[in-house]
């Protein structure tokens, strides 16, 4: 079966999730993290592309980034691949793939699903169980949005940015969107639509895409229309 494209436009945000090949970890130590990290922002200024949201976990990473060319994220996602694969197969002298072939990536509709989307990717530690709540996992931008610590390799988006004037009234203003969860369909509307490099978008803005990339998305799915209203 055909493999479905992934698509990155010119100042519209994407969802990307990379896994480790058949699930398996990928970061066992901090030095793993940091070094991960390290790479990450360096492709970031390399490329032009801005860093909004990300989550390292065990074994895959979620990144939110907005590129200035169509070929950014994916020229950002190679060359952090690249080199962590070296740097992790020369400290644990193993060999072989570390990551999937293909990572995946989804459009975001800013103005409807973006804060979602950050909500959804700083809370999977919680999901799966590993802490609490999401200040206590470090490998996160929740340490920037939620708890105030500058991370080098974050560019706030605007919609962040608006939600107070000063660093300390929007760390607050962001926390207090986490005391309501997400619902278990907006969980699985950004699941399918990532796992499916669908765009997550109402209706109107997916017609905008499709128009710009010169493509139908159709359906989410074999036989699963996606409805966003």
């Amino acid at each position: 079966m055909a493999r479905k494209p992934r698509f990155y436009v010119k100042g519209v945000p994407c969802h990307v999730v990379q896994r480790g090949n058949n699930r398996q970890r990928c970061f066992l130590s901090d030095e793993d993290f940091g070094f991960y990290m390290r790479r990450l922002e360096d492709a970031l200024q390399c490329y032009q592309v801005q860093l909004h949201a990300f989550v390292l976990m065990t074994n895959h990473v979620h990144l939110l980034m907005t590129p200035q060319d169509s070929e950014g994220i994916s020229r950002v996602l190679q060359s952090v691949g690249r080199d962590y694969v070296r740097y992790f197969n020369n400290t644990y002298q193993r060999s072989g793939t570390l990551w999937e072939g293909r990572h995946k990536a989804s459009l975001i509709d800013s103005e409807r699903y973006f804060m979602l989307c950050m909500r959804y990717i700083e809370l999977n530690p919680v999901r799966a169980r590993m802490v609490k709540l999401p200040e206590e996992y470090h490998w996160s931008s929740f340490q920037q949005h939620g708890v105030g610590n500058d991370i080098a390799s974050l560019t706030p988006h605007p919609l962040y940015l608006g939600l107070a004037d000063n660093a300390q009234n929007r760390c607050s203003a962001y926390r207090a969107l986490f005391t309501q969860h997400l619902t278990a369909e907006e969980i699985d509307k950004v699941r399918r639509c990532v796992r499916h490099n669908y765009p997550l978008a109402d209706a109107r803005f997916r017609a905008e895409l499709e128009q710009r990339l010169g493509c139908e998305f159709g359906q989410l799915g074999p036989g699963r229309p996606l409805t966003i209203n």
